[in-house]
């Protein structure tokens, strides 16, 4: 195809991977299509410290005038595929370019095919561009791809599609074309250096929501050598979509698949017992509450058709709430002094709050001091840190924080069912109810049969006090704060003061 303006205007980076390639790397510089052979295109080699003459060959091409620019540089020791691939890229985002293809140092994948695979980001349809050989799967057998490659290509391909949602032709081609602006948003550094690097980039490029387009490329089967041992290969890419996974799951963490922006609030859990559930029939009809932490005040619209005054607090809180008895109110937790007068209320909502502040005693016992007049209710709901998951990740040396959930990283402290229940009674508070709350597996796998029948069971098993605090998911208290010692002063000091004028007008 011709070279088009918006093409001629990329900065593009032709980015050749090359271990023992002496004998072919000539042969992919010389398939290079004319078209790319202008200003704004350069190749890079990076050796990944071959045992052969590879950098020495390619010096010959660095020296050649030329119509595009040749770098070849030799990693002084083995970084692997993956590494070497991080270098690469790294070099493209800080050198300026906008594409980089990504192209094997021994001719595997067509170099002729470049200026198609470039199209979809001129056009702006893409973020990353793959050349798969199964879009037409009969062309790689065809291309002499072994049979038992093109089995295992397409089971291993299948079993990623499910894991993750996706549904990719190919998990596996190695010929790869990248927006520098997307790798800038990926944590790429981080990825394996091994060959599943490729299975690491796709899980992130799909959980930051960016646009993967396959084109089709002809499969070639030379006499390269094969530097994959297959077996462990698989068993890595398995590994890292179930990892990944269970991080979006937020059943344990991976540093490197934490991308795209981090959830402010939480969404309803509605339709099965939940903490939101339990809170909507804990509301009295007609009570004034007052919910701390509200975030967007999705729970607080629902309270409102039971309550007479619902009041939401939080940093993040909408400016007009939906019904005309619901009022919210920006408030930052930590750093101002409550905004309302606590006593007003018949009930305060701390749903999933708790575990965010630094300092939760003293909090508490700061409302139990300015509830001067009347002592609301305090319905909250907290995780249960003694889950049987997290106490399974912890058997074999898994504790890390993650986006959600019970280790979410915005939480500061942790509670049992016990240290939670210490923590009222410390703080001066008499817990009329405690009770375990299932895990939300609806959100995994849907309010159906199945989901019913597992929130069924989980249900059960926390009604057993033996064993409840292993599968209570979080634990829901209702409490009432006992009189401060200032307020029964003042109480006993009111209290005589009539009780002295009524005997001294009975004597009189």
């Amino acid at each position: 195809m011709s070279d088009t303006p918006a093409q001629a205007q990329k900065r593009v980076l032709i980015f050749i991977v090359a271990y023992n390639a002496e004998t072919t790397i000539t042969s992919v510089l010389d398939r290079i299509p004319a078209s790319l052979r202008r200003p704004g295109v350069e190749v890079l080699i990076i050796d990944d410290s071959s045992k052969d003459r590879t950098f020495a060959t390619g010096l010959k091409h660095e020296d050649r005038e030329g119509d595009f620019r040749v770098t070849i540089l030799r990693n002084p020791e083995n970084q692997r595929y993956g590494g070497n691939q991080k270098l690469g890229y790294r070099y493209a985002i800080d050198n300026g370019f906008d594409i980089v293809a990504l192209v094997h140092g021994d001719g595997q994948y067509a170099p002729e095919k470049l200026p198609d695979l470039i199209e979809p980001f001129i056009k702006g349809e893409a973020d990353a561009v793959f050349g798969s050989r199964m879009l037409r799967k009969q062309d790689a057998l065809a291309g002499g791809m072994p049979l038992y490659k093109w089995i295992g290509n397409q089971v291993l391909t299948s079993f990623e599609n499910f894991v993750l949602g996706t549904k990719l032709s190919e998990f596996h081609s190695g010929y790869r074309l990248y927006s520098v602006a997307a790798l800038k948003k990926l944590p790429f550094e981080r990825n394996a250096n091994d060959f599943h690097f490729d299975t690491d980039i796709i899980i992130q490029l799909h959980f930051a929501g960016m646009r993967i387009v396959e084109l089709p490329i002809p499969t070639f089967y030379g006499d390269e050598i094969c530097r994959v041992n297959g077996i462990k290969y698989a068993w890595d890419c398995c590994k890292a979509v179930v990892r990944a996974k269970l991080h979006s799951k937020n059943l344990l963490y991976d540093r490197k698949f934490d991308v795209g922006p981090v959830e402010e609030t939480y969404d309803l859990k509605l339709g099965y017992d939940s903490s939101h559930e339990r809170a909507i029939k804990s509301v009295k009809p007609g009570a004034r509450v007052l919910d701390i932490g509200c975030g967007r005040g999705y729970v607080a619209e629902l309270m409102a058709e039971k309550a007479a005054q619902v009041t939401g607090l939080d940093q993040y809180s909408p400016d007009k709430g939906g019904k005309p008895n619901v009022e919210y109110r920006k408030w930052d937790i930590e750093a101002e002094p409550v905004p309302v007068d606590i006593s007003d209320y018949d009930q305060i909502f701390m749903l999933d709050i708790i575990e965010h502040l630094k300092d939760p005693e003293v909090f508490m016992e700061m409302l139990r001091e300015k509830a001067i007049h009347k002592r609301p209710e305090i319905i909250l709901t907290t995780a249960n840190i003694a889950f049987f998951v997290t106490r399974f990740m912890l058997f074999f040396g898994q504790f890390n924080y993650g986006r959600k959930g019970i280790l979410d990283r915005t939480h500061t402290r942790l509670f049992t069912w016990r240290s939670l229940r210490e923590l009222f009674e410390q703080t001066g508070y008499n817990v009329l109810e405690m009770r375990g709350i299932p895990a939300p597996f609806p959100k995994v796998v849907g309010n159906g049969v199945v989901g019913k029948i597992i929130m069924a069971i989980n249900g059960f098993l926390c009604r057993i006090p033996i064993i409840r605090s292993l599968f209570n998911y979080q634990i829901y208290v209702r409490a009432q704060a006992r009189p401060t010692v200032p307020n029964i002063l003042e109480q006993t000091i009111s209290s005589s003061e009539k009780l002295r004028e009524e005997i001294r007008q009975q004597a009189a």
